[in-house]
Parts: C-alpha cells; structure tokens; sequence
C-alpha cells in the first residue's frame, strides 16, 4: 500500500489594506456585487469578482430561487459570464466575499464545491493557474494560486 499526502500553502492577509492594488480593488467590487445578492431562504450574500486578462471585470452575486437546485452561487453566475461575455479571454483572479444576515461573518469563506469544480474547468481550459482571493465580511482574506490548492483532485476532461 502507498500514501499519497496531499498539501497547500495559503497567503493570509490580514486586512483589505494588505492586499495589492489591483486585487484591493476587485475585492471592492466583489463587495458591491454581494450587496446585490438576491438571498431571501439563506440570508447569506455572497459577491464575486473576475479580473480577465484583458482588463476587464465581471462580478456576480448569489441568486437563490425556492426550488433550492434552481439557485446559482456567485462565483458561477460570474464566471459563465465571463465565459459567455469573453470566451477566448484567460481569468487572472476571482476575488470572493460573503455576509450572513444571521451574524457577522469574520472568516474567510472558500467557494463550495461545485463552484471549485466550475473554476477548474476554465483553470484546466486556459492551461494557467487561476489566483483565488476570498474572505467573510471582514477580516483576513486568503490567497490561492491555483484551484488545484482547494480542489488538489480534480475531475477534469482526460479522465473522460
């Protein structure tokens, strides 16, 4: 029998402030997109921004429906965007942000699954690692270089 042992490194910042200026200012816009979270059975907003190799941002936010698989999570509804708005454009970050309505939210709170798996994809399409940022409402946020660090076993097309 063989072990295999799986590990990654995170960048913590502390605070917003830390951050460099580019990727301070996609925070912010993720920021204002999850104010625009349209939350009413969860009560949690979550925000997310893409800064696309040609300059441009996409933000989107998490839109819940009552038939629960009907919803979308903000990194989804920003990333099929991008996808469909700049097919052919390479991602370079996607800075994430959520809020609770039900307490304050100070940790910083990674994308769930399947918008890990929705990331990699287009990590996997464009051959080049994907910087991923989030964090709570306040607090510390932290830095992935690569959705391979929060998804180290991705399913992806050659196992197909």
């Amino acid at each position: 029998m063989k072990e295999l042992k799986i590990s990654t490194t995170f960048k913590i910042y502390e605070q917003l402030s830390e951050l460099p200026s580019a990727v301070f200012s996609l925070m912010q816009q993720a920021i204002k997109a999850r104010n625009n979270a349209y939350s009413p059975y969860s009560k949690f907003n979550v925000g997310a921004a893409i800064l696309l190799d040609n300059g441009e941002v996409v933000i989107g936010s998490n839109q819940e429906n009552a038939a629960y698989p009907s919803g979308l999570c903000a990194e989804r509804v920003a990333i099929f965007q991008a996808g469909a708005l700049y097919p052919n454009v390479k991602i370079k970050a996607i800075a994430i942000t959520a809020t609770s309505q039900a307490k304050k939210v100070v940790e910083p709170i990674p994308p769930c699954g399947a918008c890990r798996q929705s990331m990699a994809e287009y990590e996997m399409r464009q051959n080049e690692g994907i910087e991923l940022y989030f964090m709570g409402e306040e607090g510390a946020i932290m830095k992935s270089d690569s959705l391979a660090d929060i998804l180290p076993l991705m399913f992806e097309k050659s196992h197909l």
